[in-house]
């Protein structure tokens, strides 16, 4: 009965993939609901009241409280008088990922070595929606400027990450992307939508990014890109450290090589594992 049951739950609905307009109409909107109201909370959002997420969300008051209701039964949500906040349970989800990504064994043990070897910090990201989103890293020390850990998002178009995952997609996606915001995060920080095409072209030509004191003072990055079976960009591993203690010259000259080796090393990996390059992608 349970392997039936299991059988049941990976089979495609009617036995055949559905299309996308199938999809959307077996979509479940109370469900994307409740997501909308997790994803309002973060770092600058930690507790809310219900007015604030109803605003945040675009949802109607009545709508977010039975959310939160919902959320706050399954354990994922607590409350203390009007305001709300994430509980350790939500932490759940992202455990499932990570731990079907398997970054412990394919990722983890070359971002360790190559913090070691670097002295600095290593990072594995993904491009979901208009941010990059880091799914492992590791770090030789701390980097003052600004300290990352796992789920931490950042913009993609002013990080090197960034640069190299949306110069993995195509002409017309990188034009859509540059039509978003693209807020100046520092005096440095790119911003024309024209300079940005060209720079990111060029990190496709080139095969690398390196950005230096745009997402904040400080902080200088060089990446490059991981790819899957099929040559396709799936993720980004950077080497990153402070700018006053190494420039972009100088990172590119002395790390480059260091890290386009562990990337060798973990696309490789990758290409083993298929199911794994088609979870890190947004792309449908």
């Amino acid at each position: 009965m349970g392997d039936r049951s299991k059988a049941a739950r990976q089979a495609p609905i009617g036995h055949r993939s559905l299309t996308l307009a199938e999809a959307r109409k077996e979509s479940m909107g109370g469900l994307a609901k409740g997501l909308e109201v997790l994803v309002a909370f973060g770092r600058d959002a930690p507790e809310l009241t219900l007015s604030e997420i109803a605003e945040m969300t675009g949802l109607p008051p009545a709508t977010a409280r039975r959310c939160l209701l919902t959320l706050q039964d399954l354990g994922y949500v607590g409350q203390n008088k009007r305001l709300f906040f994430l509980t350790p349970k939500v932490l759940e989800l992202s455990a499932a990922f990570l731990e079907a990504l398997d970054i412990e064994r394919i990722v983890l043990p070359h971002l360790t070595a190559l913090a070691n070897e670097t002295g600095d910090a290593a990072a594995f990201t993904v491009l979901q929606g208009r941010d990059i989103v880091y799914l492992a890293r590791a770090s030789a020390r701390m980097l003052m400027r600004l300290e990352a850990h796992v789920g931490s998002r950042f913009p993609a178009f002013c990080t090197a990450n960034g640069r190299v995952l949306l110069a993995g997609r195509s002409d017309a996606q990188i034009d859509a992307y540059l039509e978003g915001p693209l807020p100046a995060l520092t005096e440095l920080t790119v911003t024309d939508p024209a300079r940005l095409k060209a720079e990111i072209l060029a990190v496709r030509a080139q095969g690398y990014a390196v950005v230096e004191d745009e997402l904040a003072y400080g902080v200088v990055s060089l990446s490059v890109p991981l790819v899957d079976a099929t040559g396709k960009v799936v993720a980004a591993l950077n080497s990153s450290g402070h700018s006053k203690r190494i420039d972009k010259a100088h990172m590119v000259a002395e790390r480059l090589d260091i890290v386009r080796r562990h990337a060798d090393a973990i696309s490789a990996e990758l290409k083993h594992v298929p199911q794994i390059s088609r979870m890190l992608t947004d792309e449908p």
